[in-house]
């Protein structure tokens, strides 16, 4: 067993409730499963602030530890106070201070990008639970198979191995008139056109714009994957239930540009809010 220690907010459930990430499972015994790339980690509240983890990689193994260090830490953007920046929501905003309370524990993960450019052309107009059948769907048909030791999984397909799909093949994961843009994401990925691990070092404004090119992404789904894949935390996106919010409680003014560098974050609060108290609006 490796225990780790997490000193500021950290929430497992609320993390895998938030809707930020499809492929989070709930074991037993508090565990939950994450998988980035072909990282997988499984992890689960002991006492106060500890964490037992146990890892596996499907590229070579590696000490629990160093993977710890080494991938998860900045997966879940541990090294960002999150607990300070609840506190710098006015006194005045009581809604998004109710928000913040019950969104503690609550970060912003930094995922596989070429899973999020995928999973949120997918997220258009689905409920949560159909994005996740959709995707498991995708894994099950295209991606690697592991045996973690705990269980038997599918990786995420890389573009190389979605591109053997065909159009009838990924119509029945579920995907409908979202297949034409994921055959154009596979497609300017496999041209290098589009570079998804090569995007890391561009400001914001020219990652947001960048990701448009793809067919089918617009600036909900490019700011979805500039928060959750590259942590470009300024990006606060835009959808049904963020529309509602800002219609009933802010007058129709967007309040997340106000907040900067701490604006995506800002907005995941209002976001699982919204999730979890549906009847409000």
């Amino acid at each position: 067993m490796t225990t780790v220690t997490i000193s500021d907010d950290f929430d497992l459930k609320k993390i895998a409730d938030s809707g930020q990430s499809f492929r989070i499972k709930p074991l037993e015994n508090g565990t939950f499963r994450f998988i980035s790339g072909s990282e997988i980690l499984y992890i689960r509240k002991l006492s106060g602030k500890d964490y037992e983890i146990s890892t596996f990689s499907a590229s070579g193994s590696c000490s629990d530890i160093k993977k710890w260090n080494g991938i998860w830490a900045d997966y879940f953007d541990l090294s960002r106070d999150y607990s300070s920046i609840r506190k710098l929501v006015p006194a005045s905003d009581t809604f998004l201070n109710e928000a913040c309370k019950n969104g503690k524990g609550l970060r912003i993960l930094r995922q596989d990008p070429w899973e999020m450019i995928i999973s949120f052309i997918i997220s258009q107009r689905k409920s949560i639970p159909a994005i996740k059948r959709s995707i498991e769907e995708i894994c099950r048909r295209f991606g690697t198979c592991v045996d973690t030791g705990k269980e038997t999984l599918f990786l995420f397909p890389s573009a190389k191995e979605l591109s053997k799909a065909t159009e009838a093949e990924l119509k029945d994961c579920g995907l409908g008139y979202r297949v034409p843009y994921i055959i154009d994401a596979v497609s300017r990925v496999s041209r290098d056109e589009i570079k998804p691990y090569g995007l890391y070092s561009f400001e914001y404004d020219e990652l947001f714009l960048r990701l448009k090119e793809i067919k089918g992404v617009g600036d909900k789904v490019s700011n979805c994957i500039c928060l959750f894949a590259y942590g470009k935390t300024e990006a606060a996106p835009v959808d049904t239930w963020i529309a509602k919010v800002i219609e009933k409680y802010y007058s129709g003014v967007n309040p997340f540009p106000s907040y900067g560098e701490n604006a995506g974050i800002m907005q995941q609060y209002i976001f699982y809010y919204a999730l979890t108290h549906k009847d409000n609006f």
